[in-house]
Parts: C-alpha cells; sequence; structure tokens
C-alpha cells in the first residue's frame, strides 16, 4: 500500500505537453539559484526538467577554435554538435518562446527563466521595495517569492488571491508547482 502511494506522487511519463513555469524578476533577484534550487526538487519526484533563459544581450555560448565556430564563422547560419549523451544547436537567429518549448515537449516541466510579458504562469521574485512595480507590468502571477525584508509588504497583503512564498522555502514552492501541475500544462500551446 505504502509503495504505491509512493509511486503515485511521481511523474507520470509526460502524455501531453510539458508543465511551464516561468521565473521573472528584476536583475540579481534570485531568478537563476531559485531555478537550480527547484530542478532537484522536482527530479527527486521523477520528473524530467528542461529549462530555458532569456538572455537581454547577445551571448556566446561557442568557443573559438572549435570546429562548430569556424563553420559558424565560414558563414554557417546554424551548427549542431551531437554525441551519444548531448546535443547543443545554435542559430543565428532568435526563436520564439512558443517553438522552444515545442522543441521541449517531452518533459515533464519547462522553467523559463525571464521573457516577463509571455503568457505562462508566473513566479515573480521581489528582493527589494523597488522591485514591488514588476506586480503592476505582470500578468498570469501565481505566486510571488519573497525576502524576509519584504514580505509583508502592505502591497503584497492586499492582493490574497496570489500566492507568498519565502525565497528560503524552496520545498514549498516545488510542492505546489507539482501540485499544480496540471494548471500550469493548461497554459501550454
Amino acid at each position: 500500500m505504502r509503495r504505491r502511494r509512493q509511486q503515485s506522487l511521481k511523474c507520470s511519463k509526460n502524455t501531453s505537453s510539458p508543465a511551464v513555469c516561468q521565473i521573472v524578476g528584476y536583475k540579481d533577484s534570485g531568478k537563476t539559484t531559485l531555478i537550480c534550487d527547484l530542478i532537484p526538487l522536482l527530479r527527486q519526484r521523477g520528473c524530467s526538467v528542461a529549462v530555458i533563459k532569456h538572455d537581454g544581450h547577445e551571448f556566446e555560448i561557442d568557443h573559438e577554435g572549435t570546429d562548430t565556430w569556424k563553420q559558424r564563422q565560414a558563414g554557417a547560419s546554424a551548427v549542431a554538435i551531437t554525441s551519444g549523451g548531448r546535443t547543443s544547436v545554435i542559430q543565428e537567429r532568435g526563436t520564439s518562446l512558443d517553438q522552444l518549448i515545442v522543441s521541449f515537449a517531452d518533459y515533464d516541466f519547462v522553467l523559463v527563466e525571464g521573457f516577463k510579458q509571455e503568457r505562462y504562469p508566473k513566479f515573480v521574485l521581489i528582493r527589494r521595495e523597488e522591485d514591488l512595480n514588476i506586480l503592476s507590468g505582470t500578468s498570469h502571477i501565481i505566486g510571488v517569492v519573497t525576502w524576509n525584508s519584504i514580505q509583508d509588504h502592505p502591497s503584497l497583503l492586499k492582493n490574497s488571491a496570489i500566492r507568498r512564498f519565502d525565497i528560503n522555502d524552496k520545498t514549498e514552492i516545488a510542492s505546489f508547482m507539482w501540485q499544480q501541475r496540471s494548471y500550469f500544462q493548461n497554459f501550454n500551446i
């Protein structure tokens, strides 16, 4: 009996679409750290997790001298490299969040760092009082993650419909995500 209950608490093999959850906040609000803490907690429940990160600047993931770097320097618009256990694709164009999510359709959860204006359910990180203005310009907020210094701010207390989490309680956040995973799936494309 106990063994059956434990198995029912695991993510089942994804049969539809992944549960998509955005983590948004201003620079240095703890987005990457929170995501890195949530990944093993979701994996402990048997969930596969993919991450998509928005970068407001041009990034460089390839390194000078590698074969793929040389191929890009020669004019290739896209290069891919794959081995028995890893694949990387570099394209010389942006890709929409929806397209990226489609490419991660086989995962149970897709955690999205950034993309504040997109339509998926979001946890908003509030570290300082000046961060509160992000709430007015952000849609589909499912939770607010705060630091102790801002936790009882009147702006946060007046909206009881939005769940509040302490930044130090990653286990509670992961449990909420797991319990609400079908809600996170319903926003998918």
